[in-house]
């Protein structure tokens, strides 16, 4: 079975990826497996950006997001008439005749990744460029997301051939056996500046210890006086930072956001 593999430490946001999508698809149907997707209000392939944190400790994530071609797919059940049906290479497809007014077939999937043409009264959605994959002559046989993509950050192939240790996928309690995963998908962090305020010097060294339920995670500051706990799970944390007798204690939540903290005085 075909499968995705998509490598966020690599990833630079450069969009290659969602602009090598749009050229594919955009003003050019591929019947039988889609027709054409609209310029606007589409993209079966979308580069999402988070920026995470606060203050001076902020990172952007950015993630390629598209079909999951799920094991389990919603859309699929929620189809009429075999609208919805999965190739022999696991790859899900809406049929553009079949679907025509079937909204349910949108609403069903939890990802959000299938969108709806008014003007064709249809639903739409990635199809792993099928058509390239089935045209011998092709002189691109992958997707076009992946053969745009200039620093491999999106792979494709047979799953038994991708290296998918350590991988995950999204939103994995929705049971959907999703055919995308992901490396390196983002934890929580806290990350702060520590200073003392009667040197008014950063304090270099300084113990941080976060605890929950969940673990206990432990940093020291660096020579600037910043440190970052990270991988964090969601949860509720006494964040401790100690050094030459000196103690700060204070509640930390990773359970909504990323913590970039203003700067911490240890007095």
């Amino acid at each position: 079975m075909k499968a995705f593999l998509i490598d966020l430490t690599k990833c630079v946001g450069c969009h290659d990826c969602q602009i090598g999508c749009k050229d594919e698809h955009c003003d050019q149907a591929w019947m039988p497996y889609a027709e054409a997707e609209p310029e606007v209000g589409q993209f079966w392939l979308k580069l999402k950006q988070f920026e995470r944190g606060g203050g001076s400790h902020v990172r952007v994530t950015y993630m390629p997001t598209l079909c999951n071609h799920c094991e389990n797919a919603p859309c699929m059940a929620a189809a009429k008439d075999g609208a919805v049906y999965r190739r022999d290479d696991g790859l899900v497809i809406i049929d553009p005749v079949k679907s025509k007014g079937q909204r349910a077939i949108m609403e069903a999937c939890p990802y959000h990744c299938i969108y709806w043409n008014d003007a064709l009264d249809i639903p739409q959605k990635c199809t792993g460029c099928a058509h390239l994959l089935d045209d011998v002559d092709s002189p691109i046989r992958v997707p076009r997301c992946v053969d745009n993509c200039h620093v491999d950050v999106i792979l494709f192939g047979e799953e038994s051939d991708l290296d998918l240790e350590g991988t995950e996928v999204l939103h994995p309690e929705y049971g959907t056996k999703p055919r995308v995963f992901y490396r390196g998908l983002p934890k929580k962090f806290i990350a702060a500046t520590v200073y003392d305020p009667e040197a008014k010097e950063i304090v270099e060294g300084a113990k941080v210890t976060a605890f929950s339920d969940e673990g206990t995670f432990t940093t020291e500051t660096n020579s600037w006086g910043d440190f970052c706990l990270d991988g964090l799970p969601e949860a509720d944390w006494k964040l401790t930072v100690e050094k030459d007798g000196k103690t700060l204690v204070m509640d930390v939540s990773t359970r909504t956001k990323d913590q970039g903290l203003p700067d911490l005085a240890l007095a």
